[in-house]
């Protein structure tokens, strides 16, 4: 019944919170039955290891409210309705434009995003408090057509072993789909374009390593069937699923994070709203202690800049960008090509 609600009592470093959950017997998952309850008990479960890794940051809801298969949108101002313990910070857009978006300092605000009908949160990279300074760097690995996550995992090792040489220290999830994610703490001194071109020196160095493997063309026409090292994720306002963060896909998923020994012959799809609670429970959290030593991004800038030198300059950002200096012409390569 539409008046029908529920309470959850969610604990957390200010003492216990009751949140309201409407509709808890809302269907969010059809295939597998996953209710709106199920989701705000999870995030409950999994509310300390959730925070660690997404608290602290703005962050942009994709809300779901008639369940994954229904409309959607992302929330990036504060919904209404925020209780007062719920705080924002205000952030600045590629556009310029400042807004502010919520920031999530407890299992309790999480909840209460599942009861806006939040599936996915989207942390930005940069915390509340230097919001123009990442303090993680992020790298996508998205198989393309005509591989999966299994050929991602050979190129997540070697993307390990390269931040290893320049002095990070690599973090590793599933994206809760076919894609690998892995992170590394660094000291919050860089803008984010300074850090999309230390992703990108980072990406050209591992694609001359295993250039059958992998990619870094923009363009989807031109990367065949390898793994395409997204470096755009590394902008501004461009967000990835979080750690511990359901998706919207039939069998309620989780981009769940992972102990480097568990990546070979993993299954992304054994990582869901039901499962993760109690391997956390059991295994402990892998990401913990990431942010306890970041390392700095002078190396990869370095690199940058010898590709630079050598000829190679910027490359192709978001269509929603402005248009970046020296950036390409934003025209896919066989629609550039004119008759002889």
């Amino acid at each position: 019944m539409a008046g029908d609600a529920t309470t959850l009592s969610v604990p957390g470093p200010h003492g216990v919170r009751d949140v309201r959950i409407s509709s808890p017997t809302r269907v969010l998952w059809p295939e597998v039955g996953v209710t709106k309850l199920e989701l705000a008990e999870y995030l409950v479960a999994v509310g300390e290891a959730f925070i660690e890794a997404n608290g602290d940051r703005p962050v942009s809801l994709q809300r779901f409210p008639g369940g994954v298969d229904g409309e959607q949108f992302f929330s990036k101002n504060p919904p209404k309705g925020a209780p007062e313990w719920v705080r924002s910070v205000t952030v600045t857009y590629p556009s310029g434009r400042r807004h502010p978006q919520l920031v999530l300092d407890e299992p309790a605000a999480a909840v209460w995003a599942a009861q806006m009908n939040t599936v996915v949160f989207h942390p930005w990279a940069s915390r509340a408090g230097n919001t123009d300074n990442p303090d993680q760097l992020r790298v996508d690995l998205d198989p393309q057509p005509g591989t999966g996550f299994a050929h991602a995992v050979p190129a997540a090792y070697a993307l390990r072993d390269l931040l290893g040489e320049v002095g990070l220290a690599g973090y590793v999830k599933t994206s809760g789909n076919r894609g690998i994610h892995v992170f590394a703490a660094i000291e919050p001194e860089h803008e984010f374009l300074d850090v999309r071109h230390a992703v990108i020196a980072l990406a050209r160095e591992l694609e001359r390593r295993m250039p059958a493997e992998l990619t870094t063309a923009w363009w989807k026409e031109e990367r065949g069937d390898r793994i395409f090292i997204d470096y755009n994720q590394a902008n501004r306002d461009r967000t990835m699923a979080g750690a511990y963060s359901p998706r919207p896909l039939p069998h309620a998923p989780v981009s769940c994070p992972l102990a480097w020994e568990e990546l070979d012959g993993a299954d992304p799809a054994e990582f869901t709203v039901r499962t993760v609670p109690e391997r956390l429970r059991e295994s402990g959290d892998p990401w913990a202690g990431m942010h306890d030593r970041p390392g700095r991004l002078d190396t990869l800038l370095e690199w940058w800049q010898r590709d630079l030198d050598g000829g190679l300059g910027e490359l192709p950002f978001p269509p929603d960008f402005p248009k970046m200096p020296g950036e390409p012409m934003r025209v896919q390569p066989s629609r550039a090509r004119t008759p002889d």
